[in-house]
């Protein structure tokens, strides 16, 4: 489909990369990968033709189409959501108007026999059918199953784009992207803005999607899920693996590997030589041999070695004070704006050093709970926050509060303290700022930079609560997990607002949920949330699973009506107790089953049909079964009884 060959590109002295070439194939799921700054924007605007390289060959077939979504883009607010979206469909409006003029033509026409009308016939015919196999005529529906997909209620088609947000505007334009159908869709950082659900049906989408992909993205999750070839940006050159990006994070190590062993080899042989120079420079008798050593010198080519953040340094927060045992308290709190009630009744506590998650669609609430927390807008209800806590926050908006005129190095020396001073070239490597990158200035900074230089000086202040609202937005891989392991020794608590499963992952304990005016809580990672609401939908749509065979237990969800917080405290109490005893239950089960079929397996055969202590470990063992399933029934149905009282 797209054939590259020898591209090369440079605004400067160095190239971002040279003599690259590879092909994308039809129906190719390909992930672009590589450290801020190698170039994988700059190589998608090449491809949709938007920029020219400096030299070399993109061969794209002139019928071929391409949907490109930038990062940024520049988005016009004069129509509603419906309005904007059917742009997406201006070919096929075009279409049914010349249909339409034909079929008027023909209506008004009585010269049947003529030569004209017969072309014109054939040509409505054509046109006609082309129309339907495009399925054209159902484009309304599409258009509705498309935005619903990306988040939109129906309620929602009808109001003007301007009363979105910027990350709902830019849904729209990823919805009249994917209606457009293209052959090729470049997709760069299409997550920045959607909500975990929207990210799952948009994994769905592309994976049946009869087109070619390209993307670029953080989050690892849904690389993985979507992608089967990796092509990496790295030493200025294009590395093209036919593998998800899982599998070419271990050849990229292996790779790396062996370049480092020819690395360290050729460095030793240009020693070998120099030191040969240098030592019998000024003997005559060796004359011939030194100028040899020299013109081999001069041809050998360097060995580059595959750019790693070799300074992902485990960043810790300096120490702060301890807090209180509750550092936020939530009694009966609601929030409006004029007739529209975002949350009501949200009850919920949050212990010292729990990492917890703030999850749900886009316009629930969640951001709008931080910031009631934090004090910025008014609110209905009672919240306290608890003795000696120092809230470090992190706004979606926190990037662009920086000041412009400050270098990066200057951004953090000005909050850094005491030791920490020492090691800011070290901290700012470990964000890829490193070199001559931590002497530019903020305003010349891309999005993603500045929410690295963001997440920095967070990093640098001593608090014991942690606020994150989007944290990962932006933020490459090596510098997530950096923060990751910032967030995991963090001694501290941690409220993460975040659509990153990848990241959340190993990190939270406890994930409440935002939707319909409510805040439920979960108890467990984020993929035991995931499992739980994919449990509850298949249920609510009439399906129920097998009695016999003990399903998990699902997580907690705590009502957030009005309880005081002592009953409330002494109720969660008791379910972990009865969750405990689940969870044994199922261990239990699930050991004994394993036994039935290890010897199912050896009865099954002449010699074991004749053992009798074997037959007589299986009665038992089957016995033992029946009873822990029965326990089981009987703890799940009480964890139920607690759960909804």
């Amino acid at each position: 489909m797209i054939s590259v060959e020898n591209l090369k590109v440079e605004f400067g002295v160095k190239p971002l990369f040279h003599d690259a070439s590879f092909v994308i194939n039809d129906r190719d799921r390909i992930a672009l990968v590589g450290k801020n700054g190698a170039g994988k924007s700059t190589l998608l605007k090449i491809l949709c033709g938007m920029q020219q390289p400096t030299s070399g060959h993109v061969a794209i077939p002139h019928d071929l189409t391409i949907g490109y979504l930038p990062q940024v883009m520049v988005i016009q607010d004069d129509t509603t959501v419906r309005d904007e979206a059917r742009k997406a469909f201006a070919g096929n409006v075009e279409m049914k108007e010349r249909l339409d003029k034909m079929e008027r033509q023909l209506a008004e026409r009585t010269d049947y026999e003529s030569e004209s009308y017969n072309q014109l016939v054939a040509r409505f015919t054509q046109e006609h059918d082309r129309y339907q196999m495009m399925g054209a005529g159902n484009y309304e529906a599409e258009l509705e199953r498309t935005l619903a997909g990306l988040g939109f209620l129906r309620s929602d088609l009808e109001r003007p784009t301007a009363e979105f947000s910027g990350g709902w505007r830019m849904r729209i334009e990823l919805a009249k992207i994917l209606l457009q159908r293209p052959d090729v869709l470049l997709l760069d950082e299409p997550t920045n803005h959607l909500d975990i659900e929207s990210i799952q049906w948009l994994e769905q989408f592309l994976a049946t999607a009869p087109c070619a992909v390209v993307l670029v993205s953080h989050d690892r999750a849904f690389i993985n899920n979507v992608t089967e070839r990796t092509l990496e940006i790295t030493c200025g050159q294009i590395v093209d693996y036919k593998v998800k990006y899982d599998q070419y994070v271990v050849l990229r190590a292996e790779r790396r590997e062996q370049q480092l062993r020819a690395y360290e080899n050729q460095q030793r042989e240009i020693a070998d030589m120099k030191d040969f120079i240098e030592r019998f420079r000024y003997k005559p008798t060796k004359a011939v041999q030194v100028q040899s050593r020299i013109k081999q010198l001069a041809k050998i080519v360097p060995i580059e070695v595959d750019e790693v953040d070799n300074s992902a340094m485990h960043l810790k927060f300096p120490p702060c004070l301890r807090s209180g045992d509750f550092p936020i308290i939530c009694d009966d709190v609601r929030k409006d704006y004029g007739d529209h009630t975002v949350f009501d009744h949200v009850t919920l506590t949050i212990r010292r050093g729990e990492k917890v998650a703030f999850v749900g669609k886009n316009g629930e609430g969640k951001s709008t709970l931080v910031k009631c927390i934090m004090g910025e807008i008014p609110f209905t209800g009672h919240l306290k926050i608890g003795h000696n806590v120092q809230i470090g926050y992190f706004a979606q908006n926190q990037a662009q509060l920086l000041d412009e005129t400050k270098t990066v190095y200057d951004t953090i020396d000005y909050v850094a303290k005491g030791d920490v001073r020492l090691r800011i070239n070290d901290i700012l490597g470990a964000f890829m700022f490193g070199g001559e990158n931590s002497e530019k200035r903020v305003r010349v900074l891309s999005g993603g930079e500045r929410s690295r230089l963001a997440i920095i000086r967070l990093l640098l202040q001593p608090v014991n609560l942690l606020i994150l609202d989007e944290p990962t937005n932006h933020l490459d891989m090596p510098s997530k997990e950096v923060l990751k392991e910032a967030i995991k020794a963090f001694d501290g608590t941690a409220i993460i607002v975040s659509h990153d499963r990848e990241f959340l992952d190993g990190l939270v304990t406890k994930v409440y949920e935002f939707g319909e005016g409510k805040v439920r809580e979960h108890l467990g990672g984020i993929y035991d949330f995931l499992r739980s609401r994919n449990i509850q939908s298949l249920h609510l749509l009439g399906t129920s699973s097998p009695v016999a065979a003990p399903q998990a237990a699902a997580p907690v969800e705590v009502s957030v009506g009005k309880q005081n917080y002592e009953e409330r405290r002494e109720m969660q109490k008791k379910i972990r107790k009865v969750e405990k005893e689940v969870k044994a239950c199922e261990a239990k089960i699930e050991t004994f089953e394993q036994r039935l079929k290890e010897l199912d397996a050896i009865l099954c055969t002449p010699e074991g049909a004749s053992d009798m202590v074997l037959v007589t470990e299986y009665a038992q063992t089957q016995k033992a079964l029946d009873e822990e399933v029965a326990r089981w029934e009987e703890v799940s149905m009480q964890l139920e009884e607690m759960q909804n009282p």
